[in-house]
């Protein structure tokens, strides 16, 4: 037993220093050494005289075989270990420093018990000194010791524990800016290692969310982000980013960051994703790495790689509510944080998009409004000189951010489901604006004719992506009355490229045995059966589909070829359409239908009410020539064959410009007048019927002439009405072939002649 305090003032200096617990030399001798706690003589016998000699291994061994027997005296050993190492650290002994942590590092990997939580709180306050030293030796040092420490089970969780600072210190070593790039390259790896302990100790629970918490974030995923920037070039792979080796792990602050920042985002859980990804955004905003966009696009593929699927759309809400807080950024920023939508959607259309796929499009759709109107006011403001110039720039980047919004949606929807996607269909054919009505949900009052056509553009070259791929079993399903008459309206607006989109977007949805490609380029095919053309038997629902609206698509086309601001792209698109409606929906009625409506154009071409320019009226009577030859083939009646080649070898001889092969050729020779053609260079009505009526077609329905429907579409689309541009012929022309006599003879009822003579009659 200890003996009794001497009484009076003449204690030994010796006994006062033990009584008060004050630090011995490291030997002492017998006699003292007695009196001083076991604990303390097997700590200090672990320090040699000189440190270069390391840890006295046999004496570790005593303290540790010690500390398990005794669990109770842990808190007192990591007491006292922490008292001689901060002496240590102030005096700048180093090399005792090394052993005192070496000796924690083993105490703490042997005892695993209900004790070992004080001698914890001791141990984090010893790693913490080392990181407060100015030392970079000592910050790895205390660093390496916590990794160990964050590496270790424990029975059960400490929720008291804090590890904010260790946060923010890791945090700041991660932008360490030492003079030595060799040192400073060390302190950031030490300060990525150690965040990553940070998060390994901490994420496991879930009751212990500290680490989570915003203010922890807003370190730690800047400081990971900081480390990544260093990637010499941005990841452009489709699959996710492989795993980075252990080399490269323990040698590069990028890759070892970027290992952290995936298994942070691995970690998290569906309460904590937001926290995660926000100091992204601000990382990219305050560093202005949205323009160029690589890195952007390069984290969050990680992000989008590393979390749980069915979070996916935690992700594209984030994205999506900051591309609303910078909408009045700078039209590249904003193309660039819509091409990493574009990416983000890529990845999550593969797995779990959730329930935000209305809000995607809605947000894409104003984005693309707003920029339509930027760019619109941008024109109309710009005045000359160098303004011009800006306002060039300035458009030029608008359609950046406007194809950028087209391809994500595009792509966006042709990864959807069959059932999403046809509402996502009509979600966009709802918001077209077509004049004179008021059923587009779009705000166009800002926009003026000229941003109003753009926005008709946009979204229909969104609607055309959207399309691509998508097969219904039935054209009903495709093409649903909702959907139809409204995408109709627009292929009657005087503007070709509007009518092209039309035509494209009918034809995706029109094909389902993927034969419009057989079908490209308008052309007299010399064998059909060489395309090998699919399909299958029409069905009911397709039968019973053209019966309804089978009239509504041959006025279309039929008022589509008498444009007069149509190219030779629009005269392919309408034969492809006559050839996918022959191949997909043309029943035998259907067929004279459309022979009704060929002989129809070609009539109209001949007779030019419409005062068309010499090349429309030839293109039309190209159009008729390569269609009627390819559903001659079809359909497989020799006579129709016959006939319908021999009036191509007589065009060949006589009449080049009326084959699609010499019409749609620069400079192609026109001919003056079309009224003095010799009839054999026309297909005849009569020869047509006698032909199909051989081979047991109904052919009564030939010898009436197809005439379009009168509706109020053409005043929807500001387009004159058909009354106005379709004169109703009183007298039917034999044979459909015109000739001088018949010309002359003919009455017009314009709408002119029939508004003064009810005005006559009215007025007797």
């Amino acid at each position: 037993m200890r003996s009794a305090r001497p009484a009076g003032p003449a204690e030994p200096r010796r006994q006062r220093r033990a009584r008060l617990g004050v630090i011995m030399p490291t030997r002492v001798c017998c006699c003292c050494s007695a009196l001083r706690p076991r604990y303390k003589r097997l700590v200090d016998n672990i320090f040699p005289e000189d440190p270069k000699d390391g840890l006295v291994k046999a004496d570790m061994e005593k303290l540790t075989f010690y500390a398990v027997s005794a669990p109770e005296k842990l808190d007192r050993i990591g007491s006292y270990l922490a008292e001689r190492l901060s002496r240590d650290v102030v005096r700048h002994r180093t090399g005792y420093v090394l052993i005192a942590m070496e000796a924690l590092d083993q105490l703490l990997m042997a005892c695993h018990s209900q004790s070992i939580k004080p001698f914890v709180e001791s141990f984090l306050h010893m790693v913490a000194k080392l990181l407060e030293s100015g030392e970079p030796k000592l910050q790895v040092l205390g660093t390496n010791s916590f990794v160990k420490f964050a590496n270790i089970e424990e029975d059960t969780p400490s929720y008291h524990r804090r590890y904010d600072f260790f946060v923010s210190r890791f945090s700041a070593m991660c932008h360490s800016y030492h003079s030595d790039p060799e040192i400073r390259t060390e302190i950031r790896i030490a300060g990525i290692r150690g965040i990553q302990g940070v998060v390994r100790k901490t994420v496991n629970d879930e009751l212990r969310a500290t680490i989570w918490e915003p203010q922890h974030m807003d370190k730690i995923v800047p400081s990971l982000l900081f480390n990544m920037q260093k990637i010499e070039e941005a990841d452009s792979r489709i699959g996710p980013p492989p795993s980075p080796s252990a080399a490269d792990k323990e040698e590069n602050p990028a890759v070892l960051a970027e290992n952290c920042f995936r298994e942070l985002l691995g970690r998290a859980s569906f309460g904590n994703m937001n926290n995660a990804v926000r100091p992204v955004f601000a990382h990219l905003d305050h560093h202005k790495l949205w323009d160029p966009n690589e890195f952007a696009v390069h984290c969050f593929k990680i992000i989008m790689y590393s979390i749980q699927a069915q979070y996916s759309h935690h992700v594209i809400q984030e994205i999506l509510g900051h591309l609303d807080a910078c909408k009045k950024d700078s039209p590249r920023v904003r193309a660039g944080i819509i091409q990493v939508l574009l990416e983000a959607v890529a990845i999550a259309a593969k797995g779990s998009i959730g329930p935000t796929v209305l809000e995607v499009f809605n947000t894409l759709l104003k984005h693309l409004r707003f920029s339509v109107e930027l760019e619109a006011n941008d024109l109309q403001g710009g005045s000359t000189g160098n303004a011009n110039l800006n306002t060039s720039s300035k458009d030029s980047d608008e359609k950046i951010v406007q194809n950028a919004i087209i391809q994500t949606i595009g792509f966006f929807g042709s990864n959807l489901p069959d059932y999403q996607r046809s509402e996502i269909m009509m979600f966009i054919m709802g918001k077209v604006p077509v004049f004179g009505t008021s059923t587009h949900t779009l705000d166009i009052s800002q926009l003026g004719d000229l941003g109003t056509r753009r926005i008709q553009i946009m979204l229909l070259r969104s609607l055309l992506m959207v399309t691509s791929g998508y097969k219904a079993k039935t054209i009903v399903t495709a093409l649903p009355g909702s959907f139809l008459d409204p995408l109709l309206s627009p292929s009657l607006m005087e503007d070709y490229e509007l009518r092209q989109l039309v035509l494209e977007v009918m034809h995706n949805l029109m094909d389902r045995h993927d034969n419009r490609a057989k079908l490209r380029g308008i052309r007299i095919i010399p064998d059909v059966a060489d395309l090998k053309i699919k399909r299958e038997k029409i069905c009911r629902q397709d039968t019973s589909f053209m019966k309804k609206n089978g009239q509504q698509l041959y006025r279309h086309i039929y008022l589509g070829c008498k444009e007069e601001d149509n190219v030779h792209k629009n005269y392919e698109l309408l034969y492809t359409s006559l050839a996918l409606i022959t191949i997909e929906l043309a029943n035998e009625e259907v067929v004279i239908d459309l022979i009704r409506l060929a002989i129809a154009l070609q009539d109209s071409a001949i007779i030019n009410e419409d005062n068309l320019p010499m090349f429309h009226r030839c293109g039309i009577m190209a159009l008729v020539a390569a269609y009627l030859n390819f559903v001659s083939q079809m359909i497989a009646v020799p006579a129709f064959c016959q006939h319908v080649s021999k009036v191509i070898e007589i065009r060949t001889m006589e009449a080049p410009y009326f084959l699609p092969e010499h019409i749609f050729r620069d400079k192609c020779m026109l001919p003056k007048s079309l009224e003095k053609h010799d009839k054999n260079l026309y297909f005849l009505t009569n020869k047509i019927a006698e032909s199909l009526g051989g081979s047991g077609y109904s052919v009564e329905r030939l010898s009436v002439p197809y005439v379009p429907q009168v509706t109020d579409e053409d005043r929807l689309s500001r387009r004159k009405s058909i009354v106005d541009t379709v004169s109703i012929q009183v007298d039917i022309l034999p044979n459909s072939i015109p000739s001088d006599d018949v010309v002359s003879n003919t009455e017009e009822i314009t709408f002119e002649a029939l508004k003064k003579a009810i005005g006559k009659i009215f007025a007797c």
